[in-house]
Protein backbone atom coordinates (compact mmCIF):
# COMPACT_ATOMS: atom_id res chain seq x y z
CA UNK A 1 0.00 0.00 0.00
CA UNK A 2 1.26 3.56 -0.30
CA UNK A 3 2.32 5.21 2.71
CA UNK A 4 1.13 8.80 3.76
CA UNK A 5 3.07 11.03 1.79
CA UNK A 6 2.98 14.71 3.38
CA UNK A 7 5.77 16.92 2.63
CA UNK A 8 6.74 14.92 0.12
CA UNK A 9 3.46 14.80 -2.05
CA UNK A 10 2.80 18.56 -1.14
CA UNK A 11 6.04 19.58 -2.85
CA UNK A 12 5.78 17.33 -5.29
CA UNK A 13 2.72 18.81 -7.03
CA UNK A 14 3.06 20.82 -9.36
CA UNK A 15 0.86 24.70 -9.98
CA UNK A 16 -1.57 22.53 -11.98
CA UNK A 17 -2.61 20.37 -9.25
CA UNK A 18 -3.54 23.44 -6.70
CA UNK A 19 -2.99 26.87 -6.34
CA UNK A 20 -2.32 26.50 -2.54
CA UNK A 21 -3.89 27.20 0.55
CA UNK A 22 -5.87 30.02 -0.57
CA UNK A 23 -7.53 33.50 0.98
CA UNK A 24 -11.09 32.27 0.99
CA UNK A 25 -12.62 34.17 3.53
CA UNK A 26 -15.68 32.50 5.25
CA UNK A 27 -19.32 33.92 4.33
CA UNK A 28 -21.44 33.50 7.62
CA UNK A 29 -24.69 34.83 5.75
CA UNK A 30 -24.57 31.87 3.35
CA UNK A 31 -26.74 28.11 4.63
CA UNK A 32 -25.28 27.85 8.13
CA UNK A 33 -24.61 23.92 9.42
CA UNK A 34 -24.30 23.57 12.98
CA UNK A 35 -20.83 25.47 14.86
CA UNK A 36 -19.22 21.13 14.99
CA UNK A 37 -18.89 21.85 10.83
CA UNK A 38 -16.45 24.72 10.08
CA UNK A 39 -14.53 23.81 6.95
CA UNK A 40 -11.07 25.16 8.89
CA UNK A 41 -9.81 23.75 12.26
CA UNK A 42 -9.41 27.61 12.82
CA UNK A 43 -12.08 28.06 15.56
CA UNK A 44 -13.08 31.98 14.74
CA UNK A 45 -13.00 30.52 10.80
CA UNK A 46 -11.84 34.18 9.80
CA UNK A 47 -9.83 35.02 6.78
CA UNK A 48 -7.44 32.50 5.67
CA UNK A 49 -4.03 33.89 5.18
CA UNK A 50 -2.61 33.69 1.37
CA UNK A 51 0.33 31.02 1.22
CA UNK A 52 2.30 30.11 -1.99
CA UNK A 53 2.99 27.29 -3.39
CA UNK A 54 6.73 27.64 -2.68
CA UNK A 55 5.88 27.96 1.20
CA UNK A 56 4.14 24.99 1.73
CA UNK A 57 5.31 22.43 3.84
CA UNK A 58 4.02 19.50 5.50
CA UNK A 59 2.87 22.44 8.13
CA UNK A 60 -0.08 22.30 5.69
CA UNK A 61 -1.26 18.82 6.08
CA UNK A 62 -2.02 17.72 9.42
CA UNK A 63 1.01 15.00 10.30
CA UNK A 64 0.83 14.45 14.30
CA UNK A 65 -2.06 15.18 16.37
CA UNK A 66 -1.20 17.50 19.37
CA UNK A 67 -3.29 18.36 22.12
CA UNK A 68 -3.74 22.81 22.17
CA UNK A 69 -5.47 23.96 25.15
CA UNK A 70 -7.56 20.57 25.04
CA UNK A 71 -8.58 20.63 21.80
CA UNK A 72 -6.86 18.16 18.89
CA UNK A 73 -7.52 17.63 15.07
CA UNK A 74 -10.03 14.41 14.11
CA UNK A 75 -8.79 11.92 12.70
CA UNK A 76 -12.07 11.97 10.58
CA UNK A 77 -12.85 15.08 9.80
CA UNK A 78 -9.26 17.47 10.85
CA UNK A 79 -11.11 19.63 12.47
CA UNK A 80 -10.27 20.86 16.25
CA UNK A 81 -12.81 19.26 18.97
CA UNK A 82 -12.14 18.30 22.36
CA UNK A 83 -9.51 15.93 23.12
CA UNK A 84 -12.17 13.19 24.50
CA UNK A 85 -14.24 13.48 21.50
CA UNK A 86 -11.27 12.45 18.88
CA UNK A 87 -9.63 9.88 20.73
CA UNK A 88 -12.26 8.16 21.82
CA UNK A 89 -13.60 5.57 19.25
CA UNK A 90 -16.14 5.89 16.90
CA UNK A 91 -19.35 4.49 16.14
CA UNK A 92 -20.72 3.22 12.69
CA UNK A 93 -24.19 2.90 12.43
CA UNK A 94 -26.77 1.92 9.98
CA UNK A 95 -29.35 3.85 8.37
CA UNK A 96 -32.32 3.36 6.16
CA UNK A 97 -32.80 6.13 3.25
CA UNK A 98 -35.62 4.57 1.62
CA UNK A 99 -39.10 7.00 1.38
CA UNK A 100 -40.93 5.19 4.66
CA UNK A 101 -38.37 6.08 6.49
CA UNK A 102 -37.48 9.71 6.39
CA UNK A 103 -36.59 11.68 8.10
CA UNK A 104 -33.37 10.42 9.78
CA UNK A 105 -32.28 11.72 12.74
CA UNK A 106 -28.92 12.81 13.53
CA UNK A 107 -27.28 12.08 10.96
CA UNK A 108 -26.10 15.56 9.81
CA UNK A 109 -23.85 14.97 12.94
CA UNK A 110 -22.47 11.99 11.61
CA UNK A 111 -17.90 12.81 10.43
CA UNK A 112 -18.57 10.45 7.58
CA UNK A 113 -21.69 8.80 5.93
CA UNK A 114 -21.00 6.52 3.56
CA UNK A 115 -23.82 5.28 0.91
CA UNK A 116 -24.53 2.17 -1.03
CA UNK A 117 -27.12 0.17 -3.15
CA UNK A 118 -29.19 -2.78 -1.38
CA UNK A 119 -31.47 -5.47 -2.61
CA UNK A 120 -31.17 -5.84 -6.29
CA UNK A 121 -29.49 -2.07 -6.61
CA UNK A 122 -32.67 -0.46 -6.23
CA UNK A 123 -32.09 2.19 -3.61
CA UNK A 124 -29.63 2.73 -0.96
CA UNK A 125 -28.67 2.66 2.73
CA UNK A 126 -26.37 4.86 4.57
CA UNK A 127 -23.90 3.74 7.10
CA UNK A 128 -23.09 7.09 9.60
CA UNK A 129 -19.97 7.41 11.37
CA UNK A 130 -20.29 9.37 14.47
CA UNK A 131 -17.38 10.00 16.51
CA UNK A 132 -19.06 13.95 17.83
CA UNK A 133 -22.75 12.64 19.18
CA UNK A 134 -22.76 13.84 22.98
CA UNK A 135 -25.40 16.15 22.21
CA UNK A 136 -27.83 13.17 20.62
CA UNK A 137 -29.90 11.18 22.41
CA UNK A 138 -30.40 8.79 19.63
CA UNK A 139 -29.48 7.89 16.25
CA UNK A 140 -31.89 6.33 13.58
CA UNK A 141 -34.15 4.73 12.69
CA UNK A 142 -31.60 1.75 12.73
CA UNK A 143 -31.65 -0.67 10.03
CA UNK A 144 -30.08 -4.37 8.73
CA UNK A 145 -26.82 -4.56 8.13
CA UNK A 146 -24.84 -5.49 4.79
CA UNK A 147 -21.01 -7.27 5.22
CA UNK A 148 -19.84 -4.12 2.59
CA UNK A 149 -20.59 -1.90 5.07
CA UNK A 150 -19.41 -3.43 7.61
CA UNK A 151 -15.98 -4.07 5.96
CA UNK A 152 -16.20 -0.48 5.38
CA UNK A 153 -16.44 0.63 9.08
CA UNK A 154 -13.35 -1.74 9.21
CA UNK A 155 -11.18 0.62 7.91
CA UNK A 156 -12.04 3.43 10.67
CA UNK A 157 -11.87 0.83 13.56
CA UNK A 158 -14.96 1.46 14.33
CA UNK A 159 -18.04 -0.37 16.95
CA UNK A 160 -20.36 -1.20 13.93
CA UNK A 161 -24.40 -1.12 15.24
CA UNK A 162 -27.09 -2.39 13.31
CA UNK A 163 -30.59 -3.58 13.97
CA UNK A 164 -30.94 -6.96 11.77
CA UNK A 165 -28.82 -8.46 9.29
CA UNK A 166 -27.93 -10.16 5.99
CA UNK A 167 -27.57 -13.62 7.45
CA UNK A 168 -25.62 -15.67 5.20
CA UNK A 169 -23.31 -12.75 4.41
CA UNK A 170 -22.94 -10.83 7.57
CA UNK A 171 -23.40 -13.57 10.33
CA UNK A 172 -19.69 -15.07 9.94
CA UNK A 173 -18.80 -11.89 10.00
CA UNK A 174 -19.86 -10.13 12.81
CA UNK A 175 -20.10 -13.47 15.37
CA UNK A 176 -16.31 -12.89 15.41
CA UNK A 177 -13.49 -11.01 17.02
CA UNK A 178 -12.77 -9.05 13.33
CA UNK A 179 -15.25 -6.55 14.83
CA UNK A 180 -16.97 -5.19 17.63
CA UNK A 181 -20.83 -5.17 17.14
CA UNK A 182 -23.42 -3.08 19.19
CA UNK A 183 -26.94 -5.60 17.47
CA UNK A 184 -30.31 -5.66 18.58
CA UNK A 185 -31.22 -9.32 19.48
CA UNK A 186 -32.32 -10.63 15.80
CA UNK A 187 -32.32 -14.12 14.49
CA UNK A 188 -28.27 -14.82 13.24
CA UNK A 189 -26.69 -12.17 16.18
CA UNK A 190 -24.72 -14.93 18.95
CA UNK A 191 -24.13 -11.79 21.06
CA UNK A 192 -26.91 -9.39 21.18
CA UNK A 193 -27.06 -5.33 23.16
CA UNK A 194 -30.59 -4.89 23.90
CA UNK A 195 -29.95 -2.26 26.01
CA UNK A 196 -28.73 -0.07 22.84
CA UNK A 197 -32.13 -0.11 20.83
CA UNK A 198 -35.50 0.77 21.88
CA UNK A 199 -38.62 1.57 19.12
CA UNK A 200 -40.05 5.52 18.99
CA UNK A 201 -43.86 6.36 18.46
CA UNK A 202 -43.97 7.55 14.88
CA UNK A 203 -47.81 7.72 13.81
CA UNK A 204 -48.02 6.14 10.39
CA UNK A 205 -45.01 4.74 9.90
CA UNK A 206 -44.23 0.69 9.66
CA UNK A 207 -42.38 -0.47 12.39
CA UNK A 208 -39.31 -1.63 11.15
CA UNK A 209 -38.94 2.05 10.81
CA UNK A 210 -39.39 2.76 14.39
CA UNK A 211 -36.26 1.24 16.03
CA UNK A 212 -33.42 3.78 17.07
CA UNK A 213 -30.52 3.36 18.94
CA UNK A 214 -30.07 5.16 22.41
CA UNK A 215 -27.03 6.81 23.04
CA UNK A 216 -26.79 5.81 26.64
CA UNK A 217 -27.98 2.69 26.20
CA UNK A 218 -24.91 2.06 23.31
CA UNK A 219 -22.42 3.41 26.19
CA UNK A 220 -23.56 0.90 28.57
CA UNK A 221 -23.23 -2.10 26.12
CA UNK A 222 -19.69 -1.11 24.98
CA UNK A 223 -19.31 -1.29 28.48
CA UNK A 224 -20.75 -4.48 29.28
CA UNK A 225 -19.45 -6.13 26.52
CA UNK A 226 -15.99 -4.51 27.61
CA UNK A 227 -15.20 -3.09 23.87
CA UNK A 228 -12.03 -0.98 24.15
CA UNK A 229 -13.20 2.93 24.31
CA UNK A 230 -9.89 4.29 22.67
CA UNK A 231 -8.86 3.43 19.05
CA UNK A 232 -6.93 -0.06 19.28
CA UNK A 233 -3.68 -1.10 17.89
CA UNK A 234 -4.79 -1.46 14.29
CA UNK A 235 -6.66 2.11 13.56
CA UNK A 236 -4.44 3.01 10.76
CA UNK A 237 -5.47 7.29 10.35
CA UNK A 238 -7.40 7.50 6.78
CA UNK A 239 -7.78 11.11 5.11
CA UNK A 240 -5.20 13.87 5.08
CA UNK A 241 -6.48 16.84 5.70
CA UNK A 242 -5.32 20.09 5.10
CA UNK A 243 -4.00 22.06 8.50
CA UNK A 244 -5.54 25.44 8.85
CA UNK A 245 -6.18 26.65 5.30
CA UNK A 246 -8.42 25.94 2.08
CA UNK A 247 -6.41 23.47 -0.68
CA UNK A 248 -8.28 25.26 -3.41
CA UNK A 249 -6.85 23.28 -6.39
CA UNK A 250 -7.64 25.93 -8.41
CA UNK A 251 -6.59 24.79 -11.83
CA UNK A 252 -8.71 21.33 -12.00
CA UNK A 253 -12.06 21.64 -13.87
CA UNK A 254 -15.48 23.24 -11.94
CA UNK A 255 -18.05 21.16 -10.46
CA UNK A 256 -21.11 22.47 -8.62
CA UNK A 257 -23.87 19.82 -9.17
CA UNK A 258 -22.66 16.40 -8.24
CA UNK A 259 -25.55 13.19 -9.07
CA UNK A 260 -24.42 10.09 -7.75
CA UNK A 261 -26.87 8.55 -9.57
CA UNK A 262 -26.70 10.48 -12.80
CA UNK A 263 -29.32 13.50 -13.46
CA UNK A 264 -32.09 11.66 -15.42
CA UNK A 265 -33.96 8.98 -14.35
CA UNK A 266 -32.48 5.37 -14.79
CA UNK A 267 -31.43 2.03 -13.66
CA UNK A 268 -29.09 1.90 -10.61
CA UNK A 269 -29.77 2.20 -6.90
CA UNK A 270 -29.51 5.55 -6.77
CA UNK A 271 -31.94 7.00 -9.55
CA UNK A 272 -35.13 6.13 -7.03
CA UNK A 273 -34.40 9.02 -5.22
CA UNK A 274 -31.93 11.35 -7.23
CA UNK A 275 -29.38 12.62 -4.93
CA UNK A 276 -27.77 15.56 -5.79
CA UNK A 277 -24.86 17.93 -4.13
CA UNK A 278 -24.70 21.37 -5.02
CA UNK A 279 -21.55 23.77 -4.20
CA UNK A 280 -21.79 26.60 -2.20
CA UNK A 281 -19.03 28.66 -3.01
CA UNK A 282 -19.63 31.01 0.41
CA UNK A 283 -19.07 28.39 2.93
CA UNK A 284 -17.44 25.80 0.42
CA UNK A 285 -20.08 23.27 1.48
CA UNK A 286 -21.84 20.87 -0.29
CA UNK A 287 -25.35 20.52 0.12
CA UNK A 288 -27.58 17.49 -0.40
CA UNK A 289 -31.32 16.80 -1.95
CA UNK A 290 -32.90 13.60 -2.46
CA UNK A 291 -36.48 12.93 -3.60
CA UNK A 292 -37.03 16.22 -4.72
CA UNK A 293 -36.37 17.98 -2.05
CA UNK A 294 -33.89 19.31 1.07
CA UNK A 295 -32.46 16.22 2.52
CA UNK A 296 -33.11 17.56 6.33
CA UNK A 297 -32.19 16.09 9.63
CA UNK A 298 -35.14 15.07 11.85
CA UNK A 299 -32.80 16.53 15.07
CA UNK A 300 -32.17 20.21 14.19
CA UNK A 301 -34.29 20.85 10.89
CA UNK A 302 -31.42 21.73 9.03
CA UNK A 303 -30.06 20.67 5.35
CA UNK A 304 -27.40 18.05 5.50
CA UNK A 305 -24.14 19.59 3.56
CA UNK A 306 -20.60 18.19 3.76
CA UNK A 307 -16.67 19.67 2.78
CA UNK A 308 -15.98 16.56 0.63
CA UNK A 309 -17.90 14.18 -1.31
CA UNK A 310 -16.30 11.03 -2.93
CA UNK A 311 -17.64 8.39 -5.76
CA UNK A 312 -15.92 5.54 -4.61
CA UNK A 313 -16.34 3.27 -8.04
CA UNK A 314 -16.39 -0.56 -6.55
CA UNK A 315 -17.12 -3.92 -8.93
CA UNK A 316 -20.56 -4.92 -7.76
CA UNK A 317 -23.25 -8.08 -8.65
CA UNK A 318 -26.62 -9.71 -7.22
CA UNK A 319 -25.69 -12.65 -5.04
CA UNK A 320 -28.78 -14.31 -4.90
CA UNK A 321 -32.54 -14.66 -5.38
CA UNK A 322 -33.06 -11.92 -2.33
CA UNK A 323 -31.16 -9.74 -4.43
CA UNK A 324 -28.26 -9.30 -2.13
CA UNK A 325 -25.75 -7.32 -3.27
CA UNK A 326 -22.00 -7.80 -3.57
CA UNK A 327 -19.62 -4.53 -3.18
CA UNK A 328 -15.46 -5.10 -3.67
CA UNK A 329 -14.53 -2.10 -1.10
CA UNK A 330 -10.97 -3.56 -0.80
CA UNK A 331 -8.09 -3.86 -3.76
CA UNK A 332 -8.97 -0.80 -5.89
CA UNK A 333 -10.36 0.94 -8.56
CA UNK A 334 -11.47 4.57 -10.21
CA UNK A 335 -12.51 6.89 -8.07
CA UNK A 336 -13.46 10.84 -8.17
CA UNK A 337 -13.21 13.00 -5.37
CA UNK A 338 -15.09 16.96 -4.98
CA UNK A 339 -13.97 19.57 -2.55
CA UNK A 340 -14.09 23.10 -3.08
CA UNK A 341 -16.14 23.21 -5.41
CA UNK A 342 -13.34 21.17 -7.84
CA UNK A 343 -13.27 17.99 -9.72
CA UNK A 344 -10.45 15.24 -9.24
CA UNK A 345 -10.75 12.24 -11.00
CA UNK A 346 -8.20 9.36 -10.00
CA UNK A 347 -7.95 5.95 -8.18
CA UNK A 348 -9.09 4.17 -4.46
CA UNK A 349 -6.41 1.70 -3.02
CA UNK A 350 -7.06 0.09 0.26
CA UNK A 351 -4.77 -3.48 0.83
CA UNK A 352 -6.52 -5.24 3.15
CA UNK A 353 -9.90 -4.93 6.10
CA UNK A 354 -8.59 -3.02 8.65
CA UNK A 355 -6.61 -0.38 6.37
CA UNK A 356 -8.22 2.77 5.47
CA UNK A 357 -9.32 4.00 1.61
CA UNK A 358 -6.93 6.08 0.27
CA UNK A 359 -7.58 8.28 -2.30
CA UNK A 360 -5.00 9.42 -5.10
CA UNK A 361 -4.86 11.47 -8.43
CA UNK A 362 -4.02 11.18 -12.09
CA UNK A 363 -0.31 11.43 -10.78
CA UNK A 364 -0.51 8.97 -8.36
CA UNK A 365 -0.13 11.37 -5.39
CA UNK A 366 -2.42 10.92 -2.10
CA UNK A 367 -5.73 13.87 -2.60
CA UNK A 368 -5.58 16.17 0.48
CA UNK A 369 -9.13 16.40 1.86
CA UNK A 370 -10.34 20.04 3.19
CA UNK A 371 -11.12 19.51 6.52
CA UNK A 372 -14.71 18.90 7.10
CA UNK A 373 -17.79 16.33 6.84
CA UNK A 374 -16.94 13.73 3.75
CA UNK A 375 -19.72 11.71 1.81
CA UNK A 376 -18.86 8.56 0.77
CA UNK A 377 -20.90 6.77 -2.72
CA UNK A 378 -20.04 3.38 -2.88
CA UNK A 379 -21.15 3.06 -7.05
CA UNK A 380 -21.32 0.11 -8.77
CA UNK A 381 -18.85 -0.08 -11.48
CA UNK A 382 -21.01 -2.20 -14.04
CA UNK A 383 -23.83 0.39 -13.53
CA UNK A 384 -22.29 3.51 -13.25
CA UNK A 385 -24.89 6.80 -14.02
CA UNK A 386 -22.83 9.18 -11.84
CA UNK A 387 -22.64 12.37 -13.37
CA UNK A 388 -21.44 16.24 -12.46
CA UNK A 389 -21.69 19.84 -14.05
Amino acid sequence: MKKKVLAAVILAMSLSVLAGCGNDKVDTEGPILPESQPIASTETQETVETQTLEQQTDANVITEREVVDGKMQSYLTGEWKDEDVVTRRNFAVMIPNNTPALPQYGISLASIVYEAPVEGNSFTRLMGIFEDYDELDRVGPVRSSRDYFLYESMAFDSIYCNWGLAVPYVGPVINTDQVDNISQAVAGIDSPSSEAFDRVSRPGYAKEFTGYMFIDGYKKAVDRHGYETEYTDRFVRGFTFADDCIYEYEDYPDATKIFPGGNTSGAGGYSSHQPCFAYNEDDHLYYRTQYGKAHVDEYNGEQIAVTNVVFKICHGEVRDDHGYLAFGVTGSGDAVVFTNGKVIEGTWERTGNYEPNVFYDENGEEIVFNQGKTWICCIWQENNYSSWE
